[in-house]
């Protein structure tokens, strides 16, 4: 098993290492081997490494110990809560309960017409300036020579997730104290593998914006149920129908299209590049574990919010910790003294990430996932409209097909999950195969 996994991380270090010379030598788009993308990410991992190894060995000591019955003082709350939680688990918590399912039934229908409006616009308006933001911050400069091409790029994306993550901490730390919720069980460690592969994803989100463009980006995330449900096998044995397969089928048809047609006679920051489609495919594994991972937590007692908290506050420490050991904290903070609109828009980014996650909590509480995901899949065709229209992203009518097919096999999979969803309430209904 060990010289499989070797051969593995060997077969991929051979796949990624061309790519990584070849964009090193692009010297005007990256500036110098410490802006190559593989090694940045090393030093991120090796900063994780820091904080992650020494956590492991002081757990697996308390666990060898027996903390839990010898230890004793002022540090065993802390640690019985970091290491062992409360160990027996419940039933998955349903955002939605049946408290509020009765409420929003017996709510008028102009009340519940409303509620919707709201929860739309605060999702569209929260994501879309988000992707508009993150793609300014990404591939344009700074500065009062921008229009002659000498102005300052921020290049750390490292920071720009540390600057959602504490944010995204502090309202969720405010929600868990303001209103109440259940009693938590789960070993705060636990938080620590989805906050990495989170962490890990948002970096990739932002680095492969320097490679790709924004609406290649955008329907690389809508395909990333295929290894959603690959990782779903492996890590939760989950099993899938054949409708799942099938549109992910289409998916991956409609998304290879959109690529194949993209010119690559387009600014350097438009074209997709084979590191970018590295880079985007490390995003979608990590956001898959990361997803199928908390579902394997939800089966402790939590909340949304609460998980929301501890997933965050695990991707801070590991985020500062990093960015205060390469010394890019500090750097960070000079660009946004030296550029206040960065730090505006670092700032109105981490406020509608945050805000987008509170509305994605209310509007599952209160419509359920089928609405929400609607919902997110019209967001995601209007914000490749509008990266094309802001940006100048240059769409194929091979493309636009791709495109089009893309969103056909998302809406197909919402009205089949909806199709079997009733018939599974009817107690009649002999069990759908799957495979």
């Amino acid at each position: 098993m060990p010289l499989f996994t070797w051969s593995l991380c060997w077969c991929a270090a051979l796949c990624v290492l061309p790519s990584v010379f070849a964009d090193a030598e692009d010297a005007s788009l990256l500036g110098g081997w410490q802006d190559v993308w593989l090694f940045r990410l090393f030093l991120n991992v090796l900063g994780y490494a820091t904080i992650i190894i020494p956590g492991y060995f002081l757990i697996s000591y308390f666990k060898r110990i027996n903390y839990l019955e010898t230890g004793r003082g002022l540090c065993f709350p802390l640690i019985k809560t970091c290491v062992f939680g409360n160990e027996a688990k419940t039933a998955l918590l349903d955002d939605v309960s049946p408290a509020v399912r009765n409420e929003s039934e017996s709510s008028s229908s102009a009340r519940q017409a409303v509620k919707l409006l709201f929860c739309a616009a605060g999702l569209q308006a929260s994501y879309l300036t988000w992707g508009v933001l993150q793609e300014r911050v990404m591939t344009r400069s700074y500065g009062a020579g921008e229009a002659e091409g000498s102005g300052e790029r921020f290049r750390d994306s490292q920071f720009l997730v540390f600057m959602n993550r504490i944010l995204a901490l502090t309202v969720s730390g405010l929600w868990c104290v303001l209103f109440k919720q259940p009693r938590h069980g789960a070993p705060m460690y636990k938080y620590s593998f989805a906050s990495l592969s989170n962490i890990l994803s948002s970096w990739c989100q932002y680095e492969a914006l320097k490679y790709i463009s924004f609406p290649t980006q955008v329907l690389a995330k809508a395909s990333k149920v295929i290894p959603v449900m690959l990782m779903g096998k492996i890590v939760s044995h989950k099993s899938y129908e054949y409708w799942e397969y099938f549109t992910a089928v289409l998916i991956s048809l409609g998304v290879s299209m959109f690529l194949l047609s993209s010119s690559t006679d387009k600014h350097p920051s438009t074209v997709t590049t084979f590191s970018g489609v590295v880079i985007l495919g490390g995003y979608i594994v990590f956001d898959s574990f990361t997803s199928n991972w908390q579902d394997n937590l939800f089966k402790y007692k939590m909340s949304s919010v609460q998980m929301m908290f501890g997933v965050n506050l695990f991707s801070c420490l590991l985020t500062v910790g990093s960015l205060l050991e390469q010394g890019a904290f500090f750097d960070s903070l000079g660009f946004m003294t030296r550029h206040s609109e960065f730090a505006m828009h670092a700032v109105l980014l981490s406020v509608c990430s945050a805000c987008g996650q509170l509305f994605i909590f209310y509007t599952i509480s209160q419509f359920g996932a089928a609405v929400f995901t609607i919902i997110m899949t019209l967001r995601q065709a209007i914000a490749i409209l509008l990266s094309c229209f802001l940006y100048g992203h240059a769409v194929t009518l091979v493309g636009g097909f791709g495109v089009g097919v893309v969103f056909l096999a998302l809406f197909l999979r919402i009205y089949a999950r909806s199709r079997v969803k009733k018939s599974s309430k009817r107690p009649a209904q002999t069990p759908v195969q799957k495979v």
